[in-house]
């Protein structure tokens, strides 16, 4: 609180001048200035603080400008930033306003990294974005394909761009289906249990990019640590929702106990068979 007193003490002119850049932004993109619900919805995303963070970011050169969204969601927007070097990179803002931040205290309580939790929605949007870059850091150190983190403050994370000159990579559920992706799925939910020790808790077609013939798991906000007490519950959720979309495309799949064994890495006589070895 002390720094965001300091912050409100920023030359207004400088977050006059931000405001209206992130207007353009959105208007550029059609979402807002159209009625009085849409105003209500550039409000839920740039309020003063949350532009005080942007302005600290781009000062401290987490990136120079940014450019249109590039996924919205109940929770988050995510816009393409670009750094004084030309770097594409993404921003990702939680929403303070979220009607489901009540919903995302199951993700934290009980996370042993996370003690001391502000259960406002402003407390719940920084925790959110503090724990992304955090479970992001932990999925890197392991070998996770996954966008690298850069840094993060207040609501707000700067990740890795996955994608092409603001285009970002197509979701699984947009591409076509491989045997190989499913054997790449498998294995990165193993090294993320065994090696970052987390569970995705949200992973589904929704969250997966194909991008240079590779998947990277994405929207890590909702990651738990092993050690959560709803850790198993959120494991064989994401191995339902894995195995349901791939047998809906053709592709065999693992029985889940199984399945649950192998990425919990608890009998290692459980492998893939010949069907499912990565050929590339």
């Amino acid at each position: 609180m002390k720094h965001l007193r300091e912050r409100d003490e920023v030359d207004d002119q400088s977050l006059q001048k931000y405001h209206k850049l992130a207007e353009r932004i959105d208007k550029r993109d059609r979402v807002i200035l159209k009625n009085e619900e849409e105003r209500e919805v550039f409000e839920e995303v740039f309020d003063r603080k949350t532009l005080m963070v942007l302005y600290d970011l781009a000062n401290n050169n987490a990136f120079s400008y940014l450019n249109g969204v590039i996924s919205s969601g109940k929770e988050a927007r995510v816009y393409w930033g670009v750094t004084s070097g030309g770097r594409d990179v993404a921003v990702k803002i939680y929403l303070v306003s979220s009607s489901d931040y009540k919903r995302r205290l199951q993700y934290v309580i009980g996370d042993p990294r996370f003690n001391k939790i502000k259960r406002d929605s402003r407390g719940i949007a920084e925790i959110w974005a503090r724990k992304e870059f955090i479970n992001l850091k932990q999925s890197a150190a392991a070998g996770v394909s996954a966008p690298k983190p850069i840094t993060f403050q207040g609501n707000v994370v700067v990740m890795e761009f996955i994608g092409v000159e603001g285009i970002p990579a197509p979701r699984l559920l947009e591409c076509k289906i491989e045997r190989k992706d499913y054997t790449r799925i498998v294995k990165a939910m193993e090294l993320i249990y065994q090696e970052a020790e987390l569970v995705h808790s949200d992973l589904s077609e929704y969250n997966v990019l194909k991008y240079e013939d590779k998947l990277v798991i994405i929207d890590f906000g909702s990651a738990v640590s092993t050690r959560h007490p709803s850790a198993e519950e959120f494991l064989k959720r994401d191995v339902t929702n894995v195995n349901r979309f791939f047998e809906k495309k053709g592709v065999s799949t693992i029985e889940n106990e199984k399945l649950l064994t192998m990425i919990r890495g608890v009998k290692k006589e459980v492998e893939f068979g010949a069907d499912y070895q990565d050929t590339t």
